[in-house]
């Protein structure tokens, strides 16, 4: 059989951990009681960990709004994981902010990260202020340095062993994450037969295209009607609502770029008429597609 691409893997894998009441549990617990942002990440992610976290720093908020501070803060994330693939990792920010990384591994393989950060390990100074509004007017930055001086005054400083006990929280909680990815991996393998299995993956590479049911059921050599049953019983969802929900997260995906239009995502994502795909995603989603990208591109908490 052949071995499964890990990134797409580690994709999967996260999907279904994000959805345990487990990690729901502990995400809730731990915004709550840091008042931290927490980030459960696919490897080779790339995008920024803690866009549209209710708890998302306000200063890093308006620096990623710019193209060249936003590829700063983009570096940093990748170098954090990079240097996280084995233990705990935290790097500082050319603003002085601090992020982290704690890898969840399963025997061998790195399938995913838990992040948090954007807090200072000591008082925010004018001086810090200066050499970081000195760095974005060199990259022509174009922000409001007021408001980035009152929101960089309000981020979160904490001593280094407050710090450090909260790392340590997440690599308790990362033991326990992958605990449950080693036994979905195995419920998986064992419940779900190689044809759900082969099924899934077409509507993965697919799901941009006019793909029917039909389509599928002769990919993976079954009569529409057999597939149809087999498909739900081991998913619990027709292949219509199925491939619906794989579109919308891929839409969600997509709308965490600000200059990314609803309508290009939703036709990007695979859905034929944008009636449609409003319908699909409030149904989904309980809320009206615009509704969703402002809320995740101001940090409101619904």
């Amino acid at each position: 059989m052949e071995s499964p691409n890990p990134t797409k893997y580690s994709q999967a894998l996260v999907g279904q951990l994000r959805t345990s009441q487990i990690y729901r549990d502990y995400e809730k617990a731990f915004r709550e009681t840091t008042g931290l942002p927490i980030s459960l990440r696919p490897i080779d992610a790339f995008d920024r960990p803690h866009h549209g976290d209710p708890k998302e720093n306000p200063f890093c908020m308006l620096i990623a709004q710019t193209n060249q501070s936003c590829a700063a803060c983009l570096q940093l994330q990748r170098k954090v994981e990079e240097e996280a693939k084995l233990e705990p990792m935290s790097l500082k920010c050319f603003a002085g902010l601090c992020d982290s990384a704690v890898p969840i591994r399963v025997g061998e393989n790195l399938i995913a990260f838990l992040q948090t950060g954007q807090i200072l390990l000591q008082k925010p100074s004018k001086a810090q202020f200066k050499r970081t509004t000195q760095q974005l007017i060199k990259w022509g930055t174009q922000v409001d340095l007021k408001k980035l001086e009152e929101a960089y005054f309000q981020t979160r400083v904490l001593t280094k062993q407050q710090y450090e006990s909260i790392i340590r929280l997440l690599s308790i909680f990362a033991q326990h994450l992958s605990s449950l990815s080693n036994q979905l991996t195995v419920r998986d393998q064992t419940a779900e037969s190689p044809t759900v299995s082969k099924a899934r993956l077409y509507i993965t590479e697919h799901q941009d295209e006019a793909i029917s049911l039909n389509q599928v059921a002769q990919a993976v050599n079954m009569s529409a009607f057999y597939f149809c049953k087999t498909f739900k019983k081991s998913t619990g969802l027709t292949f219509t609502d199925y491939l619906a929900r794989v579109r919308i997260e891929k839409v969600k995906n997509l709308l965490l770029n600000p200059h990314k239009r609803i309508s290009e995502a939703a036709y990007e994502a695979g859905f034929q008429s944008l009636s449609q795909f409003n319908r699909v995603f409030r149904k989904i989603a309980g809320e009206a597609p615009t509704a969703y990208r402002d809320r995740i591109h101001s940090g409101s908490v619904r």
